[in-house]
């Protein structure tokens, strides 16, 4: 099966993601990553995007859009994906759209994770990320996911490992720019997410980002075919 999965910064997007991926045993796809990889193995396309990124520009979606395709196309994404972290805005979602379909790709989930702003917010501020793997889940605010105390210190409480957190996770600037991105229903990440629900052959699934990582876990798993 091939997945869009969509969330705020703070939703847990990147946790559920990994629990779907290992629950069906599909490829794990990253706009991030997908950039590393042509950047580091010097293809055109990475050359290009580099020229954009040592400038400080954004890569332009006539570059990021081909690089995605060619990575849904390579042979571990044979029996499945779950793309994560791209369309942001409502161009790149009819632009990716168009794409698969010229592709002949198929998209068969569209999965979102609902949360309000201000909660979102809170989840960010209190989460405290694993040196070791970044979706072990640990958030100072709530109860059942507290980091454990070692040696006088706290740590991660999946697997001990020393936990940071990212300088942007304490700035409210930087947390309000992205979520003004992904909340925006106009152009933004929500327009996206509105236009893949529109759209005909995806099937979207939405779930309450307020619940639980085990209750959302299970309410994706129970709409996954």
């Amino acid at each position: 099966m091939n997945i869009l999965i969509f969330g705020p910064n703070g939703s847990g997007k990147g946790t559920q993601g990994a629990i779907v991926q290992k629950k069906y045993s599909i490829a794990h796809i990253e706009s991030g990553a997908i950039f590393r990889k042509n950047i580091g193995e010097g293809t055109e396309l990475g050359k290009k995007a580099k020229a954009y990124i040592d400038r400080g520009d954004l890569v332009p979606d006539d570059i990021t859009i081909p690089m995605i395709i060619n990575r849904l196309k390579e042979p571990d994404c044979k029996s499945g994906w779950l793309l994560d972290g791209f369309p942001r805005n409502k161009v790149q979602a009819e632009t990716l759209a168009k794409a698969l379909k010229d592709g002949g790709i198929k998209l068969d989930y569209v999965i979102e994770i609902v949360l309000a702003r201000e909660v979102a917010k809170l989840r960010i501020t209190g989460r405290r990320l694993c040196v070791n793997d970044n979706n072990h889940p640990n958030h100072i605010a709530f109860e059942a996911i507290k980091p454990v105390e070692k040696n006088g210190k706290l740590s991660c409480r999946v697997c001990g490992g020393d936990l940071k957190t990212r300088p942007d996770d304490q700035d409210d600037a930087a947390i309000g720019k992205r979520h003004d991105i992904y909340y925006d229903d106009k152009t933004g990440t929500m327009a996206a997410v509105n236009f893949f629900k529109n759209l005909s052959g995806p099937k979207t699934i939405s779930v309450d980002g307020t619940a639980s990582i085990p209750e959302v876990s299970e309410a994706i798993m129970r709409q996954l075919a």
